[in-house]
């Protein structure tokens, strides 16, 4: 059974998303600010978190970047705005995905399923064993253990950057549009995906590349989308 991290501080919302998803099987943990959620997250363990971005003691956004020191749990942002800034901003301090409230409950459930078939096929969670390991110059994938290294440098990502790395890495010198991230990744038709497959690409640039500004590995191509320079 799969933990989710249920965080707001309208218990209303917090009920309700416990209804919903507790009908699917879930098991859900409550939290009313960030401060509960990361105490909660110290003592069970948790698939995903659902996380408001206001909120009293310690917001979403701090929340966020406290549990990403240590753990790469999928994390989707309940936002009452529905401004980009918002949702970039959310991707920007390690999200995964991002929901508007109001929500419909079955968007809500896509996403969530969504979010954890990705978490398992990572393996967090995977039984299955894999053997594969991708090698870009000093880049290096190891699919089999889920690990990426930069000249010997261990490199911490999100399972969405993970994913998105792994899907160019494999196909390496073949370039992939923004749509077609998205698709791969995502699993959703992509619709004004521009700016979440741009963050995603841009936080792994950052962690990757010596300089992100000139790239070795990660590379545009510009009118078309990205590649890994095959090497």
């Amino acid at each position: 059974m799969f933990n989710i991290l249920v965080c707001d501080d309208d218990k209303e919302i917090v009920d309700a998303i416990d209804i919903y998803l507790s009908q699917e099987g879930y098991h859900i943990l409550k939290a009313y600010d960030g401060l509960q959620a990361i105490e909660i997250m110290k003592k069970e363990e948790v698939h995903l978190i659902l996380l408001d971005i206001m909120m009293p003691n310690l917001d979403g956004i701090r929340a966020t970047r406290k549990i990403r020191e240590t753990s790469s749990v999928p994390i989707i942002m309940l936002s009452a705005k529905s401004e980009d800034v918002d949702k970039i901003l959310g991707l920007n301090i390690g999200a995964d995905d991002y929901i508007t409230k109001p929500f419909n409950p079955l968007e809500l459930i896509a996403r969530v399923k969504s979010q954890l078939r990705r978490y398992t096929q990572l393996g967090n969670l995977a039984t299955e064993e894999k053997e594969a390991v991708y090698v870009c110059g000093g880049l290096v994938v190891n699919d089999d253990l889920k690990t990426v290294t930069v000249d010997g440098e261990p490199v911490k990502l999100t399972p969405i950057e993970y994913n998105i790395l792994v899907l160019l890495i494999k196909n390496q010198g073949k370039v992939f549009s923004i749509e077609q991230i998205y698709e791969n990744i995502w699993n959703e038709e992509a619709i004004g995906a521009d700016n979440t497959v741009a963050v995603h690409i841009r936080h792994i640039r950052e962690k990757i590349e010596i300089n992100p500004r000139e790239p070795r590995y990660l590379k545009v191509v510009w009118g078309i989308g990205y590649k890994i320079e095959k090497m």
